[in-house]
């Protein structure tokens, strides 16, 4: 018998298995909590919001190039077309947080309709990001990232074109999970100082194209008595440079978003 969650969502998705199966299953995959789900939104939808995308020279990207990523991001939610616009409308709505509450046990999720560091997300040939842990706060809302979600949009991709999902253990040294980015292919984890994960198999797909996925991140309000400092993505630990990347790192967390902003465009035009 399907729940009510499971009932408002046919329409809109489609689900081969039970909720309570996606939840046990969700639970207790390794190296963390995570799902891989095939096929879960319309083919006709992903269609029409790859259609969407814009070139990624434009100013509507932003550009990550350093020793760790070489990848492009949305730089603003208004920038979605129509498809972009009505896919996040569900990502957001009421029902499909349900439906992710369910699956994960993590209750009172809140999205961001700003898609901050979301949306789109490209890497290009030669392009990666290495092995880490998320932002643990969103970028000005005060709020702790729970979810990641991310949806592939790669048509006819082959493994040797590189740019696998990867899982990592808790101490980020060994790789447990790969996931290949398919199309119409959904890939939902949680997001703790301990779960790394990366992109570090550098993308080898032909000329011409990209690895390209669609995320959006889920937030809760911060629990009574948590102490949390904030930081943006933290490195798996390496045998080289990694007093270097740690240095990196702290600049990069103390300095201002604009500062940084204005330092990535400057290197670009160089």
């Amino acid at each position: 018998m399907r729940t009510a969650v499971e009932e408002v969502l046919t329409d809109t998705m489609h689900l081969t298995t039970s909720v309570r199966f996606l939840s046990d299953k969700y639970r207790s995959a390794k190296p963390f909590p995570h799902l891989v789900l095939d096929h879960l939104f319309s083919d006709d939808l992903l269609d029409r919001v790859i259609h969407e995308m814009l070139p990624q020279g434009e100013s509507n990207w932003v550009r990550h190039d350093d020793d760790h990523q070489r990848q492009y991001n949305l730089r603003s939610a208004v920038d979605l077309g129509e498809a972009g616009s009505q896919l996040v409308a569900f990502l957001h709505s009421a029902k499909f947080l349900y439906f992710l509450s369910e699956v994960t046990g993590i209750w009172e999720l809140m999205p961001d309709p700003y898609l901050q560091g979301a949306g789109y997300h490209i890497i290009p040939r030669g392009g990666k990001f290495d092995v880490h842990v998320d932002r643990n706060l969103a970028y000005s809302l005060g709020l702790v990232r729970r979810l990641s979600l991310l949806i592939y949009l790669n048509k006819n991709w082959k493994s040797e074109y590189g740019g696998q999902l990867e899982l990592w253990s808790k101490d980020g040294k060994n790789r447990e999970v790969s996931i290949d980015p398919v199309f119409n292919r959904t890939a939902i984890f949680e997001i703790t100082d301990e779960n790394f994960h990366g992109v570090p198999s550098v993308v080898r797909c032909p000329e011409g194209r990209t690895r390209d996925c669609f995320v959006v991140y889920y937030h809760t309000v911060a629990l009574p008595g948590d102490k949390m400092t904030p930081h943006t993505s933290i490195y798996a630990p390496s045998r080289y440079g990694e007093k270097k990347s740690r240095v990196r790192q702290l600049v990069k967390d103390l300095t201002p978003p604009l500062v940084l902003r204005a330092v990535r465009k400057l290197r670009s035009t160089n």
